[in-house]
């Protein structure tokens, strides 16, 4: 019968550490659901990381033509400061609301 009953805690203590380790792995500290919130972390970041890079390199190519293109200065002139040059008429165009259409009132009856 002692032998039954040490297998027995034997088993059960077995049983038990496996719980554990199981536990520590799915659920612990380094464990799967940890590894999987880190996977999508990095995930994100490397999305950032791409729009800014594009972003970076969209700069660099407008850095690089202001200071090499004449045509970026006087564009930048243009927009930013209104400048005009000499013999030349300056014509800015807006875009209007539709006009609003006055429509008589049914006749009360």
């Amino acid at each position: 019968m002692l032998s039954t009953l040490s297998g027995r805690v034997i088993v059960l203590l077995g049983i038990l550490v496996i719980g554990y380790l199981q536990y520590k792995l799915w659920m612990g500290e380094g464990g799967f659901r940890e590894r999987q919130h880190l996977v999508n972390m990095v995930q994100q970041q490397d999305q950032q990381n791409t729009q800014l890079a594009e972003r970076n390199r969209v700069l660099a190519a407008e850095v690089d033509d202001l200071k090499n293109g004449m045509e970026a200065v006087e564009e930048h002139a243009r927009l930013d400061l209104g400048l005009i040059k000499p013999q030349e008429t300056f014509v800015q165009l807006t875009a209007l609301p539709p006009p609003v259409l006055n429509t008589p009132a049914p006749p009360a009856s």
